[in-house]
């Protein structure tokens, strides 16, 4: 399908039309043929006046912290209150095969069958940070498509990959209670830029759940200060990250937690931020397009691609430093550009 006949499928088909034409175009835009790419960009430039409405959501959390879970519970909740739901699961891509299972949609039965929520999962494919490289894309088809709540699911993540938090408007961090000491709690990484941090599975030891939310709202508290008068806690103005217990699997909790999504919501229209994270993001998002298209280039580059068996070898067998051959593989790609040019 062209890249119009997809848009017109996502603005005005049936929901069973739209659905096609939502995965047909996510497709489109992970292929990487040259004729795709193309494609895929056309689609994008006539997909942006359709976007920016809805409320960009990113779960994330150490495996097993119950993210499809409490996903299924917040989406048939929103379903609900009147939203659509629209689910972009990351699933780690083995890095023997490079295969996925792409299995979270399963722990979503109910969800996944409602007319009202689509779920699409994809492989991370080695990209770093818990996400998919075309996640942002993902996300702008399920925005024209009328999806108002769109929620990116990320792997299993650790304490440095924060890749979400870079694409969409509040990071929420899922927690389990006895997940570690006071210390563990103001470690610096994923847990200084949450912007809710939620205790799952609080109905299986209350006591320690209780404890866990007040350490994490103590380091919360420490980690937001930095000296930084525009984190001062007495100014209303600003939103200041919270801590909020739920039990996704018996479905406690999803009320207060998206009560306080809303105020978050409210909070940074009304004082600028969220359009200014926006604009960042999308600035970051081109950068980061400009490094990968880089290095697809130089990979494709004809003098490089000559001179890259050797070097390899060269690396492999100790004759030559790494960051020696890499040097000479950038000079020779320069060199070619500086005669062209001449």
């Amino acid at each position: 399908m062209s890249p119009g006949a997809l848009l017109e499928g996502m603005l005005h088909g049936n929901a069973a039309v739209q659905r096609r034409a939502m995965s047909k175009a996510i497709t489109l835009l992970e292929s990487t043929r040259a004729d795709h790419r193309a494609q895929g960009d056309e689609l994008l430039t006539q997909l942006l006046p359709h976007t920016g409405k809805a409320f960009r959501l990113g779960i994330s959390g150490v495996p097993g912290v119950g993210k499809s879970t409490f996903i299924e519970a917040l989406g048939l909740y929103l379903i609900g209150q009147g939203h659509r739901v629209a689910v972009l699961t990351i699933d780690p891509s083995s890095t023997v095969s490079g295969g996925s299972i792409l299995g979270d949609k399963t722990r979503m039965e109910h969800l996944s069958m409602h007319e009202k929520a689509y779920i699409r999962p994809s492989p991370s494919s080695g990209t770093l940070g818990g996400v998919a490289e075309k996640t942002r894309e993902a996300m702008l088809v399920c925005e024209a498509a009328g999806y108002d709540v769109v929620i990116v699911e990320t792997v299993g993540v650790g304490q440095s990959e924060i890749a979400v938090n870079g694409m969409t408007d509040m990071f929420v961090l899922l927690q389990l209670p006895n997940a570690g000491d006071d210390l563990q709690a103001i470690k610096k990484g994923v847990m200084e830029i949450a912007d809710l941090v939620v205790i799952n599975k609080a109905d299986i030891d209350k006591n320690a759940a209780t404890r866990a939310e007040a350490q994490i709202t103590s380091s919360l508290r420490i980690l937001s200060q930095h000296g930084n008068p525009e984190n001062a806690h007495h100014n209303e103005t600003l939103w200041h990250p919270k801590v909020v217990q739920i039990s996704a699997l018996l479905g406690q909790g999803v009320d207060a937690f998206w009560a306080a999504v809303t105020q978050f919501r409210q909070l940074q229209t009304a004082n600028g931020r969220l359009a200014s994270r926006r604009e960042k993001q999308a600035l970051a998002w081109m950068w980061e397009r400009i490094d990968a298209g880089l290095k697809l280039a130089f990979r494709q580059h004809p003098q490089v691609r000559q001179l890259l068996p050797q070097m390899q070898a060269d690396v492999a067998a100790g004759r030559i430093a790494a960051s020696t051959a890499a040097r000479n593989l950038l000079l020779a790609q320069s060199s070619q550009a500086q005669t062209a040019i001449k």
